[in-house]
């Protein structure tokens, strides 16, 4: 019946009038491991009551360990580490709607900090779709999750100019021809793999070997302190963004660049932003320290 309705599918695109989007089959090999080194990544997903961290909880983790070479080439898809955690208070109705977790689901269990720790030992890389968002409650579960460098899938592809409609993981998946079921954490784990599995257009290269390569690329943060309230727009068109101190972090508009453009990025600054020169605070990110609470 499956080859009927591929036979269907492909004529369906052959006439140029439709584009078809394949369910999502996950896989246990991508490609057949070679002579190569490889390292193990792990993709990691989070359901939370929330989006602060400061008060809200997660309800269910997932960690995908996966096998990669240092080019970006992925391997094999190890088990899976899954499991729910019980919040302190019920699960708002908006997240049950959004992720089908109920409270029954979750009501008993608990997230181990050790079991969890354990698992996550074995990574040289946490990849998460939003790692901006899963490193700051994943932290909160265990220290490991500081020590390990980070890389994130949202942030770290060009998937704009790779002609992607944006960067949500069910666009790229679409414009990678498939369909799944999202907002569970280890569904949206594997689809992510199968994504960064794909080569770009530009490059033929698995869009995991641009993650790397971006991930392992220090970069500075401008702090653009005390900038004048009327350079907003500029700032915002230049891609800086606005921290509100309530974190701990400074109560100022900032950018990341690359080591070799913070130059030219001071100079903008100066002649655009401030209209005299300024002494600005800097700070280096690795991929240990970026999208940390700390960064």
């Amino acid at each position: 019946m499956t080859d009927k309705y591929e036979a269907m599918a492909r004529e369906l695109e052959a006439s140029g009038e439709f584009r078809i989007l394949r369910r999502f089959r996950p896989k246990n090999v991508y490609e057949v491991p070679d002579s190569s080194a490889t390292k193990v990544g792990i993709l990691l997903d989070l359901e939370t009551t929330g989006l602060d961290s400061s008060r809200h909880e997660i309800i269910e983790m997932a960690m995908v360990p996966f096998t990669y070479s240092n080019d970006g080439r992925i391997f094999e898809v190890r088990t899976p580490f899954l499991s729910f955690n019980e919040p302190s208070a019920p699960i708002p109705p908006e997240i049950t709607t959004l992720t089908g977790i109920t409270d029954e689901m979750v009501r008993g269990h608990r997230l181990d900090p050790a079991e969890v720790a354990a698992f996550a030992n074995q990574a040289n890389l946490i990849v998460a779709h939003n790692a901006g968002f899963d490193r700051r409650f994943a932290e909160k579960v265990h220290p490991i999750f500081a020590q390990k460098p980070w890389a994130c899938s949202v942030t770290q592809v060009p998937w704009d100019s790779e002609g992607f409609d944006g960067a949500k993981l069910k666009y790229l998946a679409a414009g990678c021809g498939f369909f799944f079921e999202g907002h569970r954490a280890s569904d949206d784990c594997l689809a992510t793999i199968e994504v960064l599995a794909r080569p770009l257009k530009s490059t033929g290269r698995p869009a995991f070997a641009t993650l790397l390569e971006e991930a392992r690329r220090p970069t500075v943060r401008i702090l653009a302190l005390s900038a004048p309230f009327e350079s907003k727009d500029v700032l915002k068109a230049r891609g800086y963004r606005w921290s509100d101190g309530s974190d701990g972090r400074a109560k100022a508009w900032y950018r990341d660049v690359a080591e070799d453009a913070v130059d030219a990025e001071i100079a903008m600054l100066e002649e655009h932003v401030f209209f005299r020169k300024v002494q600005l605070p800097k700070l280096r990110l690795t991929a240990k320290e970026r999208f940390s609470e700390r960064a």
